[in-house]
This record gives C-alpha cells, structure tokens and sequence, in this order.
C-alpha cells in the first residue's frame, strides 16, 4: 500500500494572482482543497517540505494529510522554466472513500523471458502506470507484472495483471495492452548510410577543429596580407 504522507499548511487570506506570486518569493506555493460537498479552501505550503513529497515519486497516488484533512492529490502545475512548484490542487476524501489513481507499473523478471534473454526482443511498453478504481485506505504504490516466459510476440494485457483486492481498472469496456516484446531492430541500408554521413560530418568537423589559427602578420611592410602565424 503506498504510504501516507503528511503536509502542512496555512490558510490563505488573500488570493490572486499578485498574492500567489508574493508567496512564492517568500517560498510558498498557494494550494485548493475540495471535494465532499465543502467549500474550497485556499491554503499555502512550504515548497521545501512538498518538493521532498513529491521526490517520493508516489505523490499522485499517495493519501495526503494536509493540516488533518485526509486529501489526495489532483494536479500539481510546475514553472514552465524552473519547473518549480506553483500551484496544488487536493480533493478531499473521507477515509474508505473509492477514488481514482494512477499507479506506477514496474516490471520483473527480465532475465526470465526468452524472448528477451535468449531472443534479444525488446520489452516495448505502451502503459507505465494503470488508473485503478480504489479504496483510499489500499492505494498501492505500484503494480508488479512478471515478464518471466514471454516469448517474442507475445503481449500483456490488463487481464494478465493481478491486481490488489478491491481494485479495478478504470477503462473497463476494452482488455487494453500494457507491454509487448517485439523483435530486435535490424539496421536497414538506409540506417547504415546516414551513420555513415554523420560519421563522415564529424571527422571533418573534428579536422577543422584542428586547423592552425590564422591571424593578422605583425610586420612593418605596408601590406594588408594575412599570413599564418606559428605558435609557440
């Protein structure tokens, strides 16, 4: 089960745009809670305290205590340039409530499948994470899919997967793919040459680089010639 986490919090009294950007500066990121038919609440939190939240890598999927309310993490809008946290959206859950969340896939068994040990195939993965349908007190951190036995060709489907008691997928109207091992990539002509081409770009490039540098000749003659200079 992925593990609780806990943030806290102050109420924010003024909100906008010009007051979000003064508790920035002051290293805070103004934050919305909402949900369970409540009036939302504008709060702010300590960037410090949320980036080490959100370096756990199962933020998203993770019940948030946020000042004792029992939260769980919507959206987190980042800095289009420092990618710094800016804003954060929570809805609010009560403790058995059944949510929707997208949890990490981490497979297994690599050395296990034929198809990649012995095959030389590539795992080639259309899904990292599945949204399960949930209990909020049995979010899982992640989901486990054993690759062991696959041979080139075959697929894994969400039908395939084992999932934790009480959790269903979201999409149920299709049995989607998750992984395939596909053959290993066989370099055409085509391939061989542009190799060849930006090989042959880089040696010259490479050359150039190591031309002697031409400068003006520091003689008394009138003339405008330029000669090559040696260097010591």
């Amino acid at each position: 089960m992925s593990d609780q986490l806990t943030l806290a919090a102050e109420t924010r009294d003024r909100v906008g745009k010009g007051a979000s950007r003064a508790l920035r500066r002051d290293g805070r990121v103004p934050a919305v809670i909402y949900g369970l038919n409540q009036e939302p609440t504008s709060v702010h939190l300590e960037e410090k305290a949320l980036m080490k939240a959100l370096m756990t890598g199962h933020f998203m999927n993770s019940v948030v205590m946020v000042n004792g309310v029992r939260t769980l993490p919507k959206d987190v809008s980042f800095h289009p340039v420092s990618d710094r946290p800016i804003h954060v959206d929570f809805l609010r859950i009560g403790e058995h409530s059944t949510v929707t969340v997208a949890v990490p896939i981490a497979f297994t068994d690599e050395d296990d499948a034929p198809g990649i040990k012995k095959g030389k195939g590539v795992l080639n993965i259309t899904r990292h994470e599945i949204e399960l349908v949930v209990d909020a007190s049995d979010i899982p951190s992640e989901i486990t899919i054993s690759l062991a036995g696959l041979e080139i060709g075959d697929s894994i489907h969400i039908s395939d997967v084992k999932l934790p008691k009480g959790a269903t997928p979201a999409i149920d109207d299709r049995d989607f793919a998750i992984a395939t091992i596909v053959p290993p990539t066989v370099p055409t002509v085509e391939d061989e040459e542009l190799e060849a081409e930006v090989a042959e770009a880089q040696a010259a490039e490479a050359a150039a680089e190591e031309e002697p540098a031409v400068e003006p000749n520091d003689d008394d003659n009138d003339d405008d010639k330029i000669t090559p200079q040696k260097k010591d």
